[in-house]
């Protein structure tokens, strides 16, 4: 058999293969603590029950060891079962009625239960016990997923992502409810178009590795899923035979893998429903039978985790399946196998299968329990199973749980494989050698390079609903034909967060600041510093409109520094750069806005609308701000923002002289500084949704200098000088050109040479007349 090896992204597969020999294989014990005679034991509460036969297994994905048995007696165990327990029981106070149990879901640290069609939630950790709110009409059932990396706040919003709804009721008419707080509290959920859809409802699940809600359709006994978001919201999931009322399990990790039982029914799905198959029968390479229905297999419980699947039939037979491969075959032994209908299975370890059943006690209320654990391993070494021997040594990589790959960037991961001797693999995927083992084997590397598909210029635009929209998806390697027998080569799984990058953040460049000049000294800064910013010049209401007095603002220099230098009569517009984890990765030239956090509005834009070339009316700080009245600065952000060139942008371009108040992008627009000197404080962020998931924001100051002081003269004075200065010209119109001429005149006397001839002439004149 040759060795496949391909990379996947929300991938898994079905193999099961039945065990026989059940006495051989593991030794019957029962587990008894804690029972001493002179101990009375008592119930608090209402005992509850399982309305469904045969009983069923719930584990914590996160928390291995917490797990709940779901039978004619409900228990809730810490540590696997390894202690005799009480059975689980609910305060009478809650005032459930009939404690009947249809239907429970882990989220996070909260136990959800479904009883008499109600939701009650527990908190394990607190031992508090609850009643949702917000549901008003009758449920039967409560899906969700569990995230493990608790630290991520989108992990923490899987874990507390929670359906209920009513199983079975006309999707048109049925009413289905939301949580985003684990359980605790509800709002009713409409799905997309859902007065449309016919048939009845067998399910709502979230699939966070589509980012999408999926509706399970019942009619005429086929099902198919509808989703909520674009693209797969055009069409259905392809149909399949839906006998009886199959319960959906989905399997951790959020890989999209599903699968769909009943008593007579087995089905799975790779991609969260849009296609679902039938699990086959087989007996080494031969097929036996297309379906367990055919096979005449009535499953009695089933268990899951990351990677493999066991069945416990009502025939007392044992099924072992490898969940990772691409493979819907299974194997089939059948044996007489357990001892109790109320047997129940679960995973302890990879390839450890735990089988217990409760066992009441006539003296204590506390319940023991008849167990015993089996290795998968050593049982698929029986010669009579046919299971080929595993072509793989080797199957590695250091993942962590969690990578987040943001906008425009890009992760390089690398796994190591080695074939057996004498076997080489088929490659799917890139794949290198890298030299020999001691005993000859070949050394194999695979190289993984992860982006968002838009930015590999391959993808439709249309690919998915939103690019903007943060996300998550799931990376597995693993083997694509690889044999029943490769139980510890487990595929190697991690998730991929398509979002925020939290080592990132931006700075405005600061290598020019108003005290390495000398301007301010930054001893006197740091010295509870404070400055006045005159009533003409703010607005506390961010509106441009005049306040009503002074403000008196005190400098933050331990957060802000000393303000960069600016020349008032220079345009000017800040030089931000990207640093992540501390080192620099580059000068950012995304859309981003400016605005001063004290409303002072003694600045304007180079630009106007139909300057930067807008198709529509672009946005603006009193748009924003008049749309989110109490969000503050923060409003415009990489999710409000709308760029009027965006052909999709219908709002007309009615004010085309209006200022273009959006720096960065495709433009050169700037800002310019009235004639005023001083303190500037901006809060900065990144607009562009296309630059990264973060909100990418930062606080800076800068100095502005060079302006002359205007001088502020009252209105009567000015006038008053006015006037005078009006009447001085008229008098000087009137009385300069009369100076001027006696001053001539005068000259011209004082410089005649035969002024006494005249003088004479004159006399003798005068005696003559």
């Amino acid at each position: 058999m040759l060795v496949w090896i391909r990379l996947l992204a929300m991938a898994a597969g079905v193999w099961l293969c039945p065990v026989v020999g059940a006495h051989s294989l593991c030794r019957v014990h029962t587990v008894r603590t804690g029972k001493v005679f002179n101990v009375v034991q008592r119930l608090h509460g209402e005992r509850l029950y399982f309305d469904d036969s045969p009983p069923r297994l719930l584990k914590h994905p996160c928390h291995k060891q917490l797990a709940l048995y779901l039978g004619k007696q409900v228990f809730l165990t810490r540590d696997d079962f390894k202690s005799s327990l009480l059975p689980f029981t609910i305060p009478v106070s809650m005032a459930v009625g009939v404690p009947k149990v249809t239907s429970a879901h882990f989220a996070g640290s909260l136990l959800l239960l479904v009883i008499n069609h109600h939701v009650y939630n527990y908190n394990y950790k607190d031992n508090i016990w609850g009643k949702a709110t917000g549901i008003h009409h009758p449920v039967s059932h409560v899906s969700g997923d569990n995230c493990c990396n608790a630290r991520r706040a989108f992990c923490l919003s899987i874990s507390n992502s929670v359906f209920a709804y009513a199983h079975g009721e006309k999707i048109a008419q049925t009413n289905m409810y939301f949580s985003d707080t684990g359980g605790q509290s509800f709002r009713k959920y409409t799905f997309h178009r859902q007065e449309e859809l016919n048939g009845t409802l067998g399910g709502i699940f979230y699939f966070h590795s589509l980012s999408q809600v999926g509706l399970l359709m019942v009619n005429n006994r086929k099902g198919q899923f509808a989703y909520s978001h674009h693209p797969l919201n055009r069409s259905f999931g392809l149909p399949f035979d839906y006998n009886g009322t199959l319960d959906v399990l989905m399997l951790p990790g959020q890989r999209g893998v599903l699968i769909f039982w009943f008593a007579n029914s087995l089905l799975f799905s790779l991609n969260s429903g849009q296609l679902v198959d039938t699990i086959r029968v087989r007996k080494g390479e031969q097929l036996l039978h297309p379906s367990i229905f055919d096979a005449n297999i009535t499953i009695q419980d089933i268990t899951v985790n990351e990677n493999e699947l066991a069945i416990l039939s009502q025939e007392q037979h044992l099924y072992y399946g490898s969940v990772g491969a691409l493979s819907s075959s299974i194997l089939k032994v059948s044996e007489d196998l357990f001892w109790s209908t109320e047997v129940a299975l679960m995973f302890t370890g990879t390839g450890v299968l735990h089988v217990l059943s409760p066992l009441g006690d006539a003296f204590f209320l506390a319940f023991d329990f008849q167990q015993c654990s089996i290795s998968i391993q050593a049982t698929l070494m029986e010669p009579r199973l046919q299971v080929s021997k595993c072509k793989v040594e080797l199957l590695e990589a250091i993942f962590r749980s969690l990578y987040t790959i943001d906008m425009n960037s890009e992760l390089l991961l690398q796994a190591r494989l080695i074939a057996r001797l004498g076997t080489s693999p088929i490659p799917l995927a890139s794949i290198s050698e890298r030299g020999d083992t001691f005993d000859g084997s070949t050394i194999y590397m695979l190289g993984i390079h992860l982006t968002q598909q838009h930015h590999w210029g391959r993808t439709d635009p249309n690919f998915t609903y939103s690019i903007k929209r943060p996300t998550i998806s799931s990376l597995t390697v693993d083997i694509a034909n690889k044999e029943l027998s490769c139980v510890d080569m487990k595929p190697l799984s991690t998730l991929i967060s398509l979002g925020c990058d939290l080592r990132k953040k931006i700075v405005v460049q600061s290598e020019i600041t108003a005290c390495s000049k000398g301007i301010l000294d930054p001893v006197v800064l740091q010295d509870n510093y404070s400055y006045v910013i005159e009533k003409e010049s703010y607005d506390p209401n961010f509106r441009g409109r005049k306040a009503a007095k002074d403000l008196t603002v005190f400098y933050p220099y331990k957060d802000l520094g000393c303000p960069r230098l600016v020349y008032y009569d220079t345009p000017w517009r800040p030089a931000v750069e990207l640093w992540l984890a501390g080192q620099f990765r580059e000068a950012v030239a995304a859309e981003h806005v400016l605005l001063e956090v004290n409303g002072l509005f003694t600045y304007s834009y180079a630009l106007s609308a139909r300057a930067a070339g807008c198709k529509a009316q672009p946005q603006n700080w009193s748009t924003i701000l008049g749309a989110h009245p109490d969000g503050g600065p923060s409003s415009w952000n990489r999710e409000s923002y709308v760029s009027c060139h965006d052909p999709s942008n219908t709002q007309p371009l009615q004010w085309p002289q209006a200022e273009y108040q959006i720096l960065g992008g495709s433009t050169d627009n700037e800002i310019i500084f009235e004639q005023r000197n001083g303190i500037y404080i901006f809060f900065l962020a990144i607009v562009d949704p296309y630059y990264s998931y973060c909100h990418l924001q930062t606080t800076f100051s800068v100095y502005v200098y060079g302006a002359y002081p205007l001088f502020s003269i009252p209105s009567d004075t000015a006038i008053a000088l006015l006037v005078a200065a009006i009447l001085l010209g008229v008098w000087l119109v009137y009385w300069v050109p009369k100076l001027k001429h006696r001053e001539l005149d005068h000259r011209i006397q004082a410089s005649h040479p035969c002024r006494d001839c005249l003088e004479a002439l004159g006399c003798v004149r005068q005696r003559q007349c």
